[in-house]
């Protein structure tokens, strides 16, 4: 697959973020809708296609491959953390809004973005690789992200890692694992249904950069760095690692799509329950997300180089 290929899927990925911006813009999708859009994708649609990925991938993904997936993706996430703590400083100086570049170092967009973007460049299939980064995601964010901006570890806050994602997320690895056969009906119902993900999740992104103030959300220099690191140099870094690991092609290249994500809404979400200033986090969601439309071919040609 060339580097413009690539860019060309990226695109229409942005086109149906543009539809999203455009539609809101025009007050055919408001704040309510958006919410139960949101809430749909988590409880329901995203959840759903996880698991027809991995009932559609028994027998074509060996267990041998997601185990070196998870290794990947906890080694990923320790990298990340450790990007973090080394270099925010750099980006922020006021300790709250460290806290917040913290998060955004970690916690990226891996459901609502690298899902689609893993399903259109790499296949549907390889989308239950990505099952075992947000099986992850789910623990540090509960853990260590709750610990971060409190300060201290809460029991309480593991009872919020028993969601749909998680459960059907634990479905798939036992579907692969032991190489489950779904009857024909439910593989169906659930591809068709986990479909409605990819452009329902760029939609809702839209919706938030129609209601974003563009002139912060694209005059930031700092901002500009701060994505240049995280969807670019990490990745880069780390490709001769995992080749290291595996020669698999197609598993390098979700991982690297992985690796290259977004960030995410989490970081704003856990800083506005703790007061914290989100604007320079909402910006960098948007920025980052538009400029991986570029980063992402870049990181795909290098896998292939």
């Amino acid at each position: 697959m060339t580097i413009f290929t690539v860019f060309f899927q990226m695109l229409a990925l942005l086109l149906m973020i543009g539809a999203g911006y455009f539609i809101t813009k025009q007050g055919m999708l408001d704040e309510h809708t958006n919410k139960q859009m949101s809430k749909l994708l988590v409880d329901v649609f995203n959840p759903l296609l996880i698991a027809a990925s991995a009932a559609n991938s028994v027998g074509l993904i060996s267990q041998a491959a997601m185990r070196t997936v998870g290794l990947i993706a906890a080694g990923m996430f320790a990298i990340f953390i450790f990007a973090g703590m080394l270099l925010v400083p750099v980006f922020e100086r006021d300790r709250e809004q460290q806290k917040i570049f913290q998060l955004m170092f970690v916690f990226s967009n891996l459901g609502f973005i690298g899902i689609p973007v893993v399903s259109s460049i790499v296949g549907a299939e390889y989308v239950v690789y990505v099952t075992e980064f947000i099986l992850i995601y789910t623990i540090l964010l509960y853990t260590y992200g709750v610990a971060l901006l409190s300060r201290r570890f809460s029991l309480s806050s593991l009872k919020e890692m028993i969601n749909p994602g998680t459960v059907l997320g634990v479905a798939a690895m036992v579907i692969i694992i032991w190489e489950i056969q779904i009857p024909d009906f439910l593989k169906t119902a659930a591809t068709y249904l986990g479909n409605v993900t990819s452009p329902m999740a760029l939609a809702a992104i839209g919706f938030n950069l129609a209601h974003s103030d563009l002139k912060k959300t694209f005059g930031q220099v700092r901002l500009y760095l701060f994505a240049i690191v995280k969807l670019l140099i990490l990745p880069l870094l780390l490709l001769p690692l995992l080749r290291l690991i595996t020669n698999d092609l197609p598993l390098i290249s979700v991982c690297m799509v992985m690796f290259g994500m977004p960030v995410g809404n989490i970081p704003v979400m856990l800083g506005m329950g703790k007061g914290i200033d989100v604007s320079t986090g909402s910006a960098a969601i948007i920025l980052t997300t538009v400029l991986c439309v570029f980063t992402i071919p870049i990181l795909m040609f290098a896998v292939t180089y």
